[in-house]
Formats: structure tokens, C-alpha cells, sequence
């Protein structure tokens, strides 16, 4: 039987932080019991990170030897919320920290956590220029762009115009989503707008509003993650340009819904409930003194209308 909860620290609340309850305090190397206690942050409440959470849910009750708690911020820029929960999660004892790092401005309380013996894994997004992290958990971004950019090159008609709908502009693996697609892109579309969004769907809306109103005879649209597709897609359809060629970057609930429905053109897939099992476990096993490899890619494919019922 795992261990009963106890309510997280309360500096998340004034930050909007959802934490969930969490275990009795435990000094680094497990508690009495020999249960290893793992904190779990991830950025914002979509279904890319619900997915995520729900597969270490899962996780967490196949392994009698650990006890999962759970942090996540209220947007994707939500820095001030991340650092919270790591400080929480440090204050607590956890054995080992999980997340899903919204920027590298969060590395240095991630470094406290490191000196305090706490080993720390990335999920989904890594922070390059940081080396205290035992390892990084996550798509390989700047391969699943090449997917895009080399889909994007068999299915654009000759001449064609794109607007890139960005990221969050300086996260890592974001910037890798576009570098990848313009890599294997090359000439075959000219880039009329690239304009940041945050990962926000209604950032997504009025980019799309935006750029159609600005390019009319606009051919396509990729976004580097899913929600602002999502809200491009309302812009899509407002202007009556249904045969638009759209494509994102997550594969989320709502992208592979419009895939089905022909409303969008394709994304790339990402696998989130593979980080979330296997972020736990890498995090599980450096708490347990395990080797763990640096690099875990959980790999990427393209949806399209041909094989999104295998994604449904």
C-alpha cells in the first residue's frame, strides 16, 4: 500500500498552480517504507499534457516502489508557476523531479534541486545550455519538423505561399518544430508570415485571421504546436477557405477530430503518454541509482486522412 497523501505546499495557490496532493516529506533516497517519492510538473491543463499525466497515473499504480505527485502551471509561459512547484517539490523531499520545462529560465531552481540531490528529467522539452539534468525525455522536434517540411513539399502546389504560426519563441524545442520543416522544406513554398503564438489557440484564431487577411490567395498554414492549428482552423473557415493546406505539430484530440472531418490536412504526432510513463521511470530509476540513457526520443509520425484511424 503506498503512502497517504498530504496537501502540497501552499505558494503554488497564489500563483495558480494545480498541485495535487502529495506525500508525507521524504529526505532524498527514499522513506522508511522504501517508497521513492517522484514529482511530476508539467506546464498547462490541454490534452497533451492530460494524456501525459494520466499515463503516469497509470505508471504510478503498476510500481508498488514509488509514489507520483503532480504540480502544473496556467499557461506555457507560466515560468513564475514552474519555479513554484520546484521549490514545493524541494521543500517536500522528493526523491527525483520530472517536468516539462517551460523555458530555460526555470533551470536555475532546477539546479537547487540538483544540489540539493535531487536528479532532475526533462520531458518533451530539453534546456540545452543546462547540464545538471540526468536526462531528456522527449520527440525528437527538429525531426518531426523535417516530417512536416517534407509533407508540406510532396502536397503544396508549385509556387505556393506559407505562413508559419510559431511557438514560444526561444524554447528549444519549439524553434526545432520550424527549423526542421524550412529545412526540409527548402524552396518549395515561399514564407509570407511567421508570427509567435505561444502554443494559445486564440493567439492561433487571430494569427490566422491575420495572415489571411493579409496574403488572400494564401496556400498554406503550419503551426508549431497543436491549440493555435486548432484556432487557425476557425479562421480557415470564417473566410471560406476550407481547401487550405494545414498543418500541425502534437496530433491532439481536436487536431485528429478535424483530420477525420477533412478540415485539416495532416499533423505530426507526438506520443505523450509515452513521456509521461517513461519521464517517470527514467526519474524513478536515476531516485533508485540506475544508469539513465541521456536521451530518450519517443519518436514522431504523420497523420494524415489516410491513417488517422489508427490515431482516433
Amino acid at each position: 500500500m503506498k503512502k497517504n497523501g498530504l496537501l502540497a505546499a501552499a505558494a503554488a495557490a497564489t500563483l495558480a498552480l494545480s498541485l495535487a496532493a502529495c506525500s508525507p516529506p521524504a529526505s532524498p533516497g527514499g522513506t522508511d517504507d522504501g517508497v521513492l517519492t517522484i514529482g511530476l510538473i508539467t506546464k498547462f491543463p490541454v490534452d497533451f499534457y492530460d494524456t501525459m499525466v494520466d499515463a503516469a497515473k497509470a505508471w504510478d499504480e503498476g510500481e508498488a516502489g514509488a509514489e507520483v505527485v503532480f504540480a502544473q502551471g496556467k499557461s506555457g509561459t507560466d515560468d513564475e508557476g514552474e519555479i513554484a512547484a520546484i521549490e514545493s517539490m524541494v521543500t517536500q523531499g522528493v526523491d527525483a523531479i520530472a517536468i516539462t520545462p517551460t523555458s530555460p529560465n526555470v533551470a536555475e531552481a532546477l539546479q537547487k534541486a540538483v544540489d540539493a540531490g535531487i536528479p532532475v528529467v526533462l520531458i518533451d522539452n530539453d534546456i540545452p545550455d543546462w547540464d545538471g539534468k540526468t536526462a531528456v525525455v522527449a520527440t525528437d522536434n527538429f525531426a518531426g519538423g523535417q516530417l512536416a517540411g517534407t509533407w508540406l513539399k510532396e502536397n503544396l502546389p508549385e509556387g505556393a505561399t506559407l505562413a508559419v504560426l510559431q511557438g514560444v519563441l526561444g524554447n528549444p524545442s519549439l524553434d526545432d518544430r520550424v527549423d526542421g520543416m524550412l529545412d526540409t522544406l527548402g524552396d518549395a513554398a515561399e514564407i509570407v508570415a511567421t508570427t509567435p503564438t505561444d502554443c494559445d489557440q486564440t493567439k492561433g484564431l487571430d494569427a490566422g485571421q491575420d495572415v489571411l487577411t493579409a496574403n488572400p490567395e494564401l496556400d498554406a498554414i503550419y503551426a508549431a504546436c497543436g491549440p493555435p492549428i486548432t484556432g487557425a482552423l476557425e479562421a480557415v473557415k470564417s473566410a471560406g477557405r476550407d481547401g487550405l493546406i494545414t498543418v500541425g505539430f502534437d496530433a491532439s484530440p481536436d487536431e485528429v477530430a478535424a483530420i477525420a472531418a477533412g478540415t485539416q490536412s495532416a499533423s505530426v504526432a507526438q506520443f505523450p503518454a509515452k513521456m509521461g510513463s517513461l519521464g517517470v521511470q527514467a526519474a524513478f530509476d536515476a531516485a533508485s541509482g540506475k544508469d539513465v540513457e541521456p536521451l530518450i526520443d519517443t519518436g514522431t509520425e504523420m497523420v494524415t486522412k489516410e491513417n488517422v484511424a489508427d490515431f482516433q
